[in-house]
């Protein structure tokens, strides 16, 4: 069922929250590895940055397409915090946090403007996910998948992979990381984080299983010092490398600051087998330590990605400060604990007209390769008028936009 009391609190937010989302939000990072553009792997570390970018205006015009085709009308319409995982069928399962369904218009809009438009009335819903296959978006599973925990609490979905359902075990179930978030006042509008959860999906059928919290946060007084974990999931060597970070930048620091985590693969599901870096090794049951970010000039958006060319470890974040709106920024390390390096190059990809601003950049190794990383970022509404009413006034809004980027040395 939709979700008429996130709907309700969605059309209450004025222009000046959203701003505050866009440097808060989503969220969450995807760490891979990728093959070096000469097609070698041969584990060396080296500064890496962003070489070259151009925009994907094909796989952008896919969600496009996918939003707004009027067939269904419980389809995903729009939708943020985009992650995407491949499953063993060859599917990729795209999935989002707050999400629009319902019915889409074609123009003009009701205001004579040559935009395709919800009712603003539609309501929104906490979390979905679509299907894709051979490139293109086919279908919505019921939404939301992951229902809420609690009154006035959700559940955004982040990072997921493929895993064994135990160590050792032939079958395969899928694994999504969710963060949960407890209303509240300001400057904690979006939510106070609340806890890491993790979700289990069956596979073909992709059924929910079981929800388990793998570290909850409620008994750390200060939300700003809260860790979600969950913008990252790479497999390397047996273990399962998560990234997570705090919300600094809701507490007026510039920048918030990232976490890492590990798991043995088989156990993102078993809270006892989590091991976090304590500022000097893996510990079960620490108190997560910083690996990037002093809060100030360095650091990161609530929503990160982190990609693995060979031996080096490359960052990609919304920018420390004012260009947090429109520019994302590089950093580079020679291990998920760092020392990380950086800021390195940035870029500012395209925007549509209006008051609008880029969040939440996510790499996809399941369309990448070949020495091409596709990279996604969010966009909302930035003015002083409720953000609702805009992005169903012009539903091209509320949709993922994708990059194509090429790595080269940090100079």
């Amino acid at each position: 069922m939709p979700d008429d009391s996130g709907a309700a609190r969605a059309r209450q937010r004025t222009g000046t929250e959203i701003g505050l989302l866009l440097v808060l939000v989503l969220g969450a990072a995807l760490l891979i590895a990728l093959p070096d553009d000469d097609g070698s792997d041969d584990g060396a570390c080296r500064g890496l940055t962003v070489g070259s970018w151009k925009a994907d205006d094909g796989l952008t015009a896919e969600f496009a397409r996918y939003g707004d085709d009027v067939s269904r009308t419980d389809d995903w319409t729009g939708g943020d915090g985009t992650h995407s995982v491949r499953l063993p069928d060859g599917r990729v399962l795209w999935l989002f946090s707050d999400t629009y369904l319902g019915q889409v218009y074609g123009p003009p809009n009701p205001h004579g403007e040559p935009y395709a438009w919800r009712d603003p009335t539609t309501p929104l819903v906490r979390n979905s996910a679509v299907l894709m296959r051979d490139g293109r978006l086919e279908s919505t599973l019921p939404a939301p998948l992951f229902a809420d925990p609690a009154p006035n609490q959700w559940r955004w979905p982040v990072a997921a992979r493929v895993e064994p359902r135990s160590p050792g075990s032939p079958e395969q179930v899928v694994r999504v990381l969710l963060w949960v978030r407890t209303a509240g006042q300001a400057p904690w509008i979006y939510g106070v984080p609340t806890a890491t959860e993790v979700a289990t999906l069956s596979l073909p059928a992709l059924r929910l299983e079981s929800i388990v919290e793998v570290l909850g946060q409620r008994s750390v007084p200060d939300p700003s010092r809260r860790v979600l974990f969950g913008t990252t999931l790479v497999e390397e060597d047996g273990w399962t490398y998560v990234f997570g970070g705090d919300d600094g930048r809701a507490a007026s620091r510039p920048a918030s600051h990232a976490y890492a985590a590990r798991v043995p693969e088989g156990r993102l599901a078993d809270p006892d087998a989590w091991q976090f870096w304590s500022g000097s090794s893996w510990v079960p049951g620490a108190r997560p330590r910083p690996v990037l970010g002093d809060g100030r000039r360095t650091g990161v958006g609530s929503a990160f990605t982190v990609v693995r060319d060979g031996g080096t470890y490359v960052l990609f974040t919304m920018a420390a400060g004012p260009k947090g709106l429109t520019t994302v920024a590089s950093y580079w390390a020679c291990s998920p604990a760092g020392p990380w390096h950086g800021p390195a190059k940035e870029f500012s990809p395209s925007l549509p007209q209006g008051q609008v601003a880029a969040y939440n950049p996510q790499a996809h190794p399941v369309l990448s390769g070949g020495g091409r990383l596709v990279l996604s970022y969010d966009v909302n509404w930035l003015g002083t008028t409720g953000a609702a009413a805009q992005l169903s006034r012009n539903v091209s809004l509320y949709r993922p936009r994708f990059v194509t980027l090429r790595l080269a040395a940090v100079r």
